[in-house]
Order: C-alpha cells, then structure tokens, then sequence
C-alpha cells in the first residue's frame, strides 16, 4: 500500500509517498480501506520530532480515517466487511489501509462523504473529552473556545451550542471571528485587535464564563483565570503559546476554580471507546439532521500530504484540512 512517511524530524519537505505491507488487524480490530484521512496539529508535531507514537502504534502519521471495513476481528462488533466508517487511531492514518480498534469506529453519519466523516474523530473525540467529561459543561452554561476556527473549535462551539451552552470564541481575524459567529458562537472576539476577558466579562455582565477550552497556554493561562466565573473550569488541551505560565493560586482557592489538562493518543482503547458511545448517543444524531456539521477547507491528494501540512502551520485555513486517499473521498456511501 501506499504511505505517507516521516523520513526524518523537520519541515514539511519531509513528508515523502512511500510503500509498506498492509497492516494485519489483531484482536478487536478491524481494518480499513482508507478513503480520507485528516490532518491534526498532533500530525505536525510528530513530524517535528516532538510527538512520538504510543508503543506500539504505527510511526505513520494520522489520527483518524474514514472509509470501509474490509475485514479484521469483527465477531459480535456489529460492523461487517463493506461497512462505511470513521475511526479514532493512534497512528497510521496516512496510508491506503489501516487497523483499528472496534470500538473507536464509528458509522459514518448518514448524509455525509467520506472526507467530511475524516474530519470528526480526532475532532469530535478530544472536544467531548474535555469539555463535557473533563470540564462538565452543562445546558445553560458558558463556553470560552480558544481558536474558535480550528478543527477542533468549529467541533466545540457547534456541539456545545446545539446541546444549550451560549459560545464565545477566539479567532485571529474578522472574518474568522464571523465564522465563528455563523457556527453557533454568541459573540467571535478577535484576539489581535480585542482583550478577550474584557469583552467576555463585558458580555457576561462580568460574571464570567463556566468553561474555557484552551489551546494556547502560555501567558493565556493568568488572562482565563479572570476569564473564568466562580466555579469555573479550564481544560488545556495543547501549548501553541509556550509550557510556562503564572498561575494565582489564591484566586483558584477563592474561587473555586478548576485547571486540567490531557492528552488523548496514549489513553486506552477502553476510555476511547466510551468516548465513541456517548459520541454515538449525543453527538451523531445532531450531525444527522444538520445541527453539527463537518466543516471542510481543503481537501489534498495523498501524495501532497506535505502541501496539507504547510497550510495546516500557515493557520489561514478555517475549519479540516483532509487527505483524500482515494478517489472515494468525496463521495457519500
């Protein structure tokens, strides 16, 4: 099969087409013909060098694929050989097959082309994760987005909207911040020309906002702790913004507040796969009817993996950069 390999730490240059042996499906997997695969921040990290695969997982780049199941350890899954399906994996997402667990596939939901099912796992997987199992965001209750025009932002400000929240988001433009808007957000606050806690506060009546979902860190992390209402929660979920920050530890005891952080690719297949449960519950019948919608920006043949990470590090892009690896991708099952 065809891949996409790291041939050594650095830029996208070296992200090279390669051939491997299929991979073999093990005990609870199944393996899959990949038509997409989508492109995450994680994916560039590892590309860095500063990101390794868990043991055990594929040193080929990617998190999540969709496509069909041809075969695997399938007795009592549910899933059966043709099966359209969307996947969380800890690696090897970049290539024209791949192996993963049953319990981390999905169906891809109906209405929806392979590329745009590529756009939800790693997505969908992390913002449930965090901000509803993590942070216990509730109906009712307010959201902060950090990067409201990231994969995993567009994810986060629908979901949450469409089970009650009211959004805030972050974004480095006007026209970001209305993307942001048009997705769900009550208000998109452009960080290069606004103080996100000034207008959050403002709009808030200085309350505040319950739950932050935070992808910078840095010198962000004092700024959302004034962000924050009593009882508040920020969940990190990536250091774009550096691994150092000063933190009031009165202001978290006086008020109440709670900081966490998580990865998700090392976390077992057990606690990935009753993330994709409740996905399957909460989130997939939003995305049936319209309510949650994929949100595609560019979609790259297999071979210009290195042209979809380039993009990815550019940050113009608005919503999932996807590999379409095979002429599929952009069809519907």
């Amino acid at each position: 099969m065809q891949v996409i390999e790291i041939v050594q730490p650095g830029g996208p240059e070296v992200l090279r087409l390669g051939d491997r042996p299929l991979p073999q499906a093990g005990a609870g997997e199944a393996l899959i013909r990949v038509f997409a695969a989508g492109i995450n921040r994680p994916d560039v990290l590892q590309r860095k060098g500063g990101y390794a695969p868990p043991p055990g997982a594929s040193d080929i780049p990617g998190l999540e694929v969709a496509g069909v199941v041809e075969g695997g350890d399938l007795a009592g899954s549910g899933f059966k050989p043709g099966d359209a399906v969307c996947a969380l994996v800890a690696g090897g997402a970049y290539a024209q097959f791949c192996v993963a667990p049953l319990g981390q596939m999905l169906p891809v939901p109906r209405g929806l082309t392979f590329a745009e099912a590529a756009a939800l796992p790693e997505t969908h997987f992390t913002v449930w994760s965090n901000v509803f199992d993590r942070a216990h965001l509730a109906p009712g209750e307010s959201l902060l987005v950090q990067g409201g025009t990231s994969g995993i932002g567009v994810a986060a400000i629908q979901i949450a909207a469409a089970l009650g929240s009211t959004v805030f988001a972050t974004a480095g433009s006007d026209e970001k911040c209305r993307a942001c808007e048009a997705l769900g957000a009550r208000r998109g606050i452009n960080y290069r020309s606004e103080d996100f806690v000034a207008v959050v506060r403002e709009l808030s009546a200085r309350r505040g906002v319950d739950v932050i979902l935070d992808m910078v860190a840095g010198d962000y992390l004092p700024r959302e702790i004034e962000c924050l209402a009593d009882d508040g929660r920020l969940a990190i979920i990536a250091l774009l913004g550096g691994t150092k920050a000063m933190l009031d530890l009165n202001a978290l005891l006086r008020r109440r507040l709670t900081v966490t952080g998580s990865t998700l690719r090392p976390r077992s297949v057990a606690f990935k796969s009753a993330i994709a449960r409740q996905l399957r519950d909460r989130v997939w019948p939003l995305i049936e009817v319209g309510r949650v919608k994929p949100m595609l920006y560019k979609t790259f043949a297999l071979a210009e993996a290195a042209s979809a990470h380039a993009l990815m590090e550019s940050s113009q892009h608005i919503g999932k950069i996807v590999l379409g690896v095979a002429d599929r991708a952009a069809t519907q099952p």
